[in-house]
């Protein structure tokens, strides 16, 4: 192993490494024909049109219920908070709203029947993965080999480009001032090296540096100590850099097969090969920091997140709140997913990355889940034909079908 590199044999208590779950294919439902438009930046440029009809869309029971439970506690922000992809107003939702404040479980699949027009956002060709909750080994003094957790850095800055040009209206850019120059934050390899001391608070440290790497990619997960107790962090923020998935680099490099393409996969080469591992983890430079969470993990609204129901979107495509059906060609990735999360590498029209909770059943699935299908954004009764009209600044009444 690699010089100063602690052995990471023996998993604490609770902690567990299971192999991606073998899944269970399905047939996905074919997306409505629609002209695709390459590099669109929001749905409104990449199109919208009326998705699949209800009946060609089976809901389960128990998964419906799930995501009413999930799209009742978005409806506040979604009442409130700007729509990024121009789909909708805050007005659109207060029907649907509403209704669900008084809807029971046992009525969730009627109500998504009821209340929403399947929409297909561009060509609906999805694309999903998975996250969980990580459980990695901690320490609360540094030793040799092992990574420290940052939090915030006091020097990092946030710029809001839009301040300053309207047509850079909706660009941030994070970085530090360097004399009397704003330049880029350190990278990865920068902050490994050592450039964060007297900058950044430690919360505790990581015992396997692979893992806490893949902790990052997560953007929360728990840290067990030695005495058994637990530090639960969750993102804060990240340098600004750009990120760079190792997985795609590993498998263009032919550095590990299609039958290792799973994260435990690629965990298990970066293991074996400590020194070259290492080189490849820093062609990311994006770097993650992390705050202590003292409540239920949370998504990018703020709101408690639930494993198999809440997906990560991009909001210029899914308003942030919104519920979307999946149809996959693996049954672990269909039905209905709220969309209340974002990632660094979620990114574009029908890219979700789905999430599976904590523990190592979730850790098995989120690890292998690649799924590929269609998906369909549900949106209120009515927000389609208005979209259509060309009248994006002003809601209607939605008209639940009867």
């Amino acid at each position: 192993m690699g010089h100063g590199r602690p052995r990471i044999d023996d998993p604490a208590p609770g902690y567990d490494e299971p192999g991606p779950r073998q899944p269970v294919a399905s047939t996905p439902i074919a997306p409505v024909p629609a002209v695709a438009v390459p590099g669109a930046p929001s749905a409104v440029q990449a199109g919208t049109v009326r998705g699949a009809d209800w009946s060609m869309l089976p809901l389960v029971a128990d998964n419906a219920a799930a995501a009413l439970q999930a799209f009742r506690t978005s409806c506040p922000s979604l009442m409130r908070r700007p729509d990024q992809s121009g789909l909708t107003a805050p007005a659109d939702w207060q029907t649907a709203c509403a209704a669900a404040t008084t809807t029971p479980a046992a009525q969730a699949p009627d109500f998504f029947r009821r209340y929403f027009e399947p929409v297909q956002v561009g060509d609906g060709r999805a694309y999903a993965t998975g996250y969980y909750i990580p459980e990695i080994r901690g320490s609360r003094e540094e030793r040799p080999g092992y990574a420290p957790i940052y939090a915030r850095p006091n020097d990092l800055i946030d710029v809001d480009l839009g301040a300053f040009s309207a047509d850079l209206a909706g660009k941030k850019i994070r970085g530090r001032v360097d004399g009397t120059t704003f330049v880029p934050y350190y990278d990865r390899t920068a902050i490994e090296e050592g450039a964060l001391v007297g900058r950044a608070r430690v919360l505790g440290y990581a015992i396997d540096p692979v893992e806490f790497f893949f902790l990052q990619v997560q953007g929360s997960g728990n840290v067990r100590m030695a005495d058994g107790s637990l530090l639960r962090i969750g993102y804060d923020t990240q340098n600004g850099r750009d990120y760079t998935g190792i997985g795609a680099l590993m498998r263009s490099r032919g550095l590990i097969g299609p039958n290792q393409a799973s994260m435990q996969g690629v965990v298990q080469w970066l293991h074996d090969h400590p020194v070259e591992g290492r080189a490849i983890m820093r062609e990311n430079k994006s770097f993650v920091f992390f705050r202590v969470l003292d409540g239920p993990p949370v998504g990018a609204l703020g709101l408690p997140v639930a494993g198999g129901t809440t997906v990560a979107a991009d909001p210029k495509f899914i308003p942030l709140g919104a519920p979307v059906l999946l149809s996959m060609d693996r049954v672990d990735a269909n039905g209905i997913w709220v969309a209340q999360d974002t990632g660094g590498a979620i990114k574009g029209a029908n890219r979700f990355d789905t999430f599976w909770g904590a523990g190592a059943e979730a850790r098995a699935i989120a690890g292998g889940m690649s799924a590929r299908g269609t998906a369909f954004l549900l949106l209120p009764i009515g927000t389609l034909d208005r979209l259509n009209g060309g009248d994006r600044g002003a809601a209607v009444e939605a008209t639940p079908r009867p």
